[in-house]
């Protein structure tokens, strides 16, 4: 159960992380759709684990390998971005999010 701190912090996060993939993106994934699709932060907020949609989502593996790649960067200019607002940043863990295709595969099931 998450308190309402936790959730505001992981929408701050997201906003933020949104805006960030939004510039630096094609630096990562060039030609290619990047999204935040959720972000859980620990109770003690130290640690975000942000889940992320890429379209299309042939080659995620070599795209999440530069997305780790240039995590410091993603993550000092989130504290760039909300220093005002939290007193240490937290460390940011990304995985893919692959509930789109789940749900693409269950549709093409369903219709044959």
């Amino acid at each position: 159960m998450e308190t309402t701190r936790q959730k505001k912090v992981s929408r701050l996060l997201q906003k933020e992380l949104a805006g960030i993939l939004l510039r630096k993106g094609n630096e990562m994934a060039p030609g290619r759709l990047l999204s935040v699709t959720k972000v859980r932060v620990t109770p003690d907020l130290s640690v975000a684990k942000v889940y992320m949609s890429i379209f299309p989502s042939a080659g995620q593996e070599l795209i999440m390998k530069s997305i780790h790649d240039h995590s410091p960067k993603i993550r000092y200019e989130m504290g760039q971005k909300i220093r005002t607002q939290l007193r240490i940043v937290p460390e940011l863990l990304f995985f893919i999010d692959d509930s789109l295709d789940y749900i693409d595969n269950i549709d093409k099931l369903l219709k044959s």
